[in-house]
């Protein structure tokens, strides 16, 4: 029993250092997506503090259908905050204490959003102590020293600065950064551009690169798929890059939502492969590439690629979509999950799944919802799969990734409980959610308002705070910092979780 003990503790150790360095620097946690906490969650007993992440929200209805930032943290538990300011654009980024939520400093830019139907995240990072975020014309502003009031911020083109500077109106006008940005381990970043016709500098719809310093190169969607059918990187889907650094891999799209998932040469952005993405129960179908959601590139420590996508036909899998599964190559197609819209599944070390008896090195969390609305039993999941073991998909009989541990959400759903879903209950409400290795437990948000603690080891919510009373809302990512505070997004509100005092 002690060996065994030993080795889990080992296990444990190993995967909170694959977390080292104490940061949540961006989308996912770290470039790969991870969504593995820096350190042990601290019990969700109260809400330390809150603030606003839009000044203006805009509801549809009873749903408010914006994806906010998500919000990162530094290594000196500095939590940045991404507020939107206006109605229909219009951001800040927010500097504030973890332990209080007080204001250190603002930065205000000029950034625009592209053109969307629902509200895309805007997404900064952090890298090396500096804080990089969107601005206008594709551009991007460098604040260093941040735990100064303080300090100089340079604007940075990936295009080169003095292009931009000598006619900045028609580069605000016609160029817009479309993801959030990801960052290497040398402060290197990654994103996705519009350039609508008539942009300056020859630039077309693509990916950039950026490093600290202000050197860019970009290529364009058509170039980077090899195909000049594409337009564009999917709106809202993070790049992601292999553990090695080496290989960047983005969605792109052409005009009808389909599209490849392309692996490029991190460094020079030239093509290295891809993969046409498509339906799994219709292979023959491109899958639906959605500007509505969020759903981004997941890396595994093995190397293997996953991403969500949407069915075509739409909704012939109860708008779940898929996940799909590839080889860091691109060149083997591995087997699917069952979940992908709007989705970045987190990686699960199997050290803190007790329960876990099979083969693989890690496991998956994705959200499982199963819309009572288009054709599901309403009764929404989150599951934990096995991504290399096999089951049949009850909605499509597809072969797909084996559930480890699911669990339905508590709070009956009164739009959609009737007679024909008499189990119906709210959905989950998270695109990317936190791992506590060491609590064996994930910290995920619910759309009844409340963000829990699924305990892997008893398979229960064992612990929760109520943050809101409940929205239907785009779904939002969860975080850990450094000191164990849980942030989450509800109702257009940040909010820091803990233990009592």
């Amino acid at each position: 029993m002690r060996t065994a003990l030993a080795l889990v503790a080992v296990a444990l150790t190993a995967a909170n250092a694959a977390a080292a360095g104490g940061i949540w620097s961006g989308y996912g946690r770290d470039a790969q997506h991870s969504a593995i906490a820096p350190a042990p969650a601290q019990p969700l007993a109260q809400i330390h503090w809150s603030t606003p992440v839009d000044l203006d929200p805009q509801y549809s209805g009873d749903a408010l259908l914006i994806h906010y930032g998500s919000p990162l943290v530094t290594r000196d538990d500095i939590v940045i905050v991404t507020v939107k300011t206006g109605a229909t654009d219009g951001f800040r980024f927010e500097a504030r204490r973890a332990d209080t939520g007080t204001t250190l400093w603002t930065l205000a830019t000029d950034y625009t959003l592209p053109a969307h139907n629902w509200v895309p995240s805007v997404g900064p990072a952090v890298a090396r102590s500096r804080l990089f975020v969107p601005a206008a014309g594709g551009t991007v502003l460098r604040r260093n020293q941040l735990r100064r009031a303080s300090a100089p911020v340079r604007r940075l083109a990936f295009y080169g600065a003095a292009a931009h500077d000598a006619d900045p109106a028609s580069f605000d006008a016609t160029v817009w950064i479309s993801t959030p940005l990801t960052a290497d381990a040398h402060g290197n970043l990654y994103f996705g551009f519009i350039a609508v016709d008539g942009a300056p500098a020859g630039l077309e719809s693509g990916v950039a690169r950026l490093t600290p310093s202000g050197h860019g190169t970009w290529t364009a969607a058509s170039a980077a798929a090899v195909d000049a059918s594409i337009v564009k990187v999917v709106t809202g889907s993070a790049p992601a890059l292999s553990a090695d650094g080496r290989r960047l891999y983005v969605v792109v799209a052409d005009g009808s939502a389909a599209g490849y998932l392309v692996a490029l040469d991190a460094r020079t952005l030239a093509p290295l492969a891809r993969v046409r993405l498509v339906d799994v129960a219709f292979p023959a179908n491109a899958a639906i590439l959605s500007d509505n959601g969020t759903a981004s590139p997941t890396v595994g420590p093995d190397g293997d690629v996953y991403i969500g996508v949407l069915e075509r036909p739409f909704p012939s899998h109860h708008d779940r979509g898929w996940l799909l599964h590839f080889d860091a190559t691109l060149s083997t197609t591995k087997t699917p999950g069952s979940f992908g819209w709007d989705d970045t599944p987190s990686i699960v070390p199997t050290a803190a799944v007790p329960s876990y008896a099979g083969t693989s090195s890690y496991l998956l969390l994705t959200k499982y919802n199963d819309y009572a609305g288009i054709g599901g039993d309403g009764v929404n999941r989150i599951a934990v799969l096995d991504p290399n073991a096999t089951m049949t998909d009850p909605i499509s009989g597809a072969t797909v990734m084996r559930e480890v541990l699911t669990i339905a959400g508590p709070t009956p759903d009164p739009e959609h409980r009737d007679a024909a879903h008499p189990s119906a209950v709210t959905e989950w409400c998270v695109n990317t959610a936190a791992i506590d290795v060491a609590g064996r437990s994930a910290l995920v948000n619910n759309e009844d308002g409340v963000l829990y603690r699924w305990d892997f080891t008893t398979n229960t919510l064992a612990e929760h705070v109520i943050l809101t009373g409940g929205l239907g809302e785009a779904y939002t990512p969860t975080v850990v910092g450094p000191d164990g505070t849980v942030y989450a997004i509800g109702n257009a509100t940040l909010f820091a979780v803990g233990a009592a005092p």
